[in-house]
């Protein structure tokens, strides 16, 4: 066992161990393993467990024949099975037993009714030629049937004894109280259980031994996700449908203006559209377009290097083909009171109890209707007491309170959360907490420019409304491709067609006006455009542990950001008034 331990530790398979001694005695065996301090030592006894013989597993296949079929059973079918077989077992041996003491009964029956006419029957055989004239004589002279008259005619002398005849007496009796018995116990299932129940306990006081193995809880039962240390990954859906996770460490921090790096090794035309931040015993909650939900574990997504594209999701999730997925939600507890609140592209909002989805098939399911030419543009977990924000492609925002909009079925298709102008559709989705503070909203255009706005220029308006200008949106900067709230700790991640990721710090984003177009977040190669921008959360001032780390080790250090987009930082367009507030839509 050490010897194996050792070989796993050499091979890196196990990680962790520092030291392997043994320290066995004539009081006992003993090993002793040393753990470095960044060990996690349940995780480390759950791989020794699974790789070495320090824990057995002895696994049975019940396969058995079940009246003719092959079939494998559980404990509690077996047992089933084996006693309805008893029971067949018994109740034909019964049968047999009774049918038996009753041809014996039958021959007694006769042999006491000759001794009672012995004269006339000892006269009728001598004057018989043969046996068969004698058997015949019994049967038309004294009415007995052929095996009555062949056990007459075989009896012996010693029978016509008075010994003999009460001996016939008693045993006659003996028969019929048997078949009595037999016949009580063919009629009452519970007397047949009764029998079975005595001959197991006779098997057991016959053959029998002390148990010598000793049967206790299972302290140390685990699945493969005990095996799995938590932590926390990055996670990246490409448009193509290629899924893959890593650590969090493999982007650094880059000032704004860099060239960022490569993110993934993508398929021509293929592009990163999802990414964010999750831990690996967290589910994951894939909503595709057809509005079916689907999950996985974070450690159930195949891990991959920053090059790789990653596995197709048709791989590990039951979607039909043609079906694309449209949103990716990390989740750590189904049973939380939580919503999913969604927002489609032509405007729609739904909110849905999370508990709804808590029993996820593996062909998914439905989680809005979405009418033709509409569908998901983002999935947010609420507590139904945030605030709503929604941001077009145009550049128009609205903000409104989520208790404006009422819960609904997994089902239901939603109520307007916005509305459009002309050649207009939502593109991002966000929630702002209740009580939040020191918290901007980035917007991110096509064309690597972005700027962070104060949730307080964002005036909160009724639910159905044309909304505020939130960027101005022009050729340069180009349509918005998400925005996102930023708080002042946290990390950027923008991402492109082309799949170039770049990390940046939020404190390096200019905080501007609403009606700004923005500063360079990202330098382009020549057609590449932002597809998508995630957020990494910072460490907060107290260090808590576990919170991703911000531009760790060397961190790639770019500063091409030059004086013009200074100059853009305070540049104001000459914009008209943001479009005339209207109404919330009556329902």
């Amino acid at each position: 066992l050490i010897e194996q331990i050792a070989d796993l530790v050499k091979n890196k398979r196990i990680q962790g161990i520092t030291d392997l001694r043994d320290e066995s005695d004539r009081k006992g065996m003993r090993i002793m393993i040393e753990l470095s301090a960044s060990a996690r030592p349940q995780v480390i006894l759950n791989q020794l467990y699974k790789h070495t013989q320090l824990q057995q597993n002895f696994n049975i296949i019940n396969l058995a024949l079940v009246d003719g079929e092959p079939r494998v059973l559980t404990l509690r079918q077996c047992l089933d099975i084996y006693l309805k077989h008893r029971r067949e077992v018994v109740r034909r041996r019964c049968m047999y037993e009774l049918e038996k003491a009753r041809r014996r009964a039958h021959i007694l029956e006769g042999l006491l009714r000759a001794l009672d006419h012995l004269d006339e029957i000892i006269t009728l055989i001598r004057a018989s030629a043969s046996p068969d004239e004698a058997r015949g004589g019994l049967i038309s002279q004294f009415a007995f049937s052929e095996e009555q008259a062949n056990a007459i005619l075989d009896m012996r002398l010693q029978r016509l004894t008075g010994l003999e005849r009460n001996r016939l007496a008693e045993e006659h009796k003996e028969v019929q109280t048997y078949i009595e018995y037999l016949e009580g116990l063919l009629a009452d299932e519970r007397r047949i259980l009764g029998v079975i129940k005595d001959e197991l306990a006779e098997i057991r006081r016959k053959y029998s031994d002390p148990r010598r193995s000793e049967i206790v809880a299972g302290e140390s039962s685990f699945n493969v996700e005990d095996l799995i240390p938590p932590q926390d990954i990055f996670v990246s859906v490409s448009h193509a449908g290629y899924v893959k996770r890593m650590p969090v460490e493999t982007y650094k921090a880059q000032r704004r203006g860099g060239k960022g790096i490569t993110g993934a090794g993508l398929k021509e035309e293929d592009f990163l559209e999802h990414i964010f931040v999750t831990n690996t015993h967290h589910h994951v909650m894939f909503i595709t377009s057809r509005a079916r939900a689907y999950r996985l574990k974070g450690w159930e997504i195949p891990e991959a290097s920053r090059q790789s594209k990653g596995t197709a999701l048709v791989n590990k999730l039951d979607i039909e083909p043609g079906e694309k997925t449209m949103a990716v939600i990390p989740i750590a507890d189904f049973e939380a009171d939580q919503y999913l609140f969604m927002a489609t592209k032509l405007g729609y909002v739904k909110k849905t109890a999370l508990a709804e989805f808590t029993n996820l098939r593996r062909a998914g399911l439905i989680a809005l209707t979405l009418e033709d030419g509409d569908e998901l543009v983002s999935v947010r977990l609420t507590t139904g007491k945030d605030e709503i924000v929604m941001i077009t492609r145009k550049g128009l925002s609205i903000r409104f309170p989520e208790s404006t909009v009422r819960a609904m079925g997994r089902s239901a298709r939603g109520v307007h959360g916005i509305k459009l102008r002309e050649d207009d559709e939502v593109v991002s989705m966000e929630t702002i907490s209740a009580g939040a503070t020191d918290i901007d909203l980035l917007v991110v255009t096509e064309n690597g420019f972005g700027k962070r706005t104060g949730l307080d220029e964002y005036r909160r308006q009724g639910r159905g409304g044309f909304g505020l200008r939130t960027i101005n949106v022009q050729e340069r900067n180009g349509h918005v491709v998400s925005a996102r709230i930023l708080k002042p700790n946290d990390d950027l991640i923008i991402c492109t067609e082309e799949g170039i990721v770049i990390r940046l710090e939020a404190e390096g984003i200019s905080v501007q006006g609403r009606i700004t177009r923005g500063v360079t977040l990202i330098r382009l190669n020549e057609g590449d455009r932002v597809s998508s921008v995630a957020v990494l959360p910072g460490e907060e001032e107290s260090g808590e542990p576990g919170a991703p780390p911000s531009g760790v080790g060397d961190t790639e250090m770019q500063t091409s950001a030059d004086d013009e987009d200074e100059h853009e930082a305070g540049e104001v367009a000459e914009v008209s008034d943001e479009p005339p507030l209207e109404g919330s839509e009556t329902e």
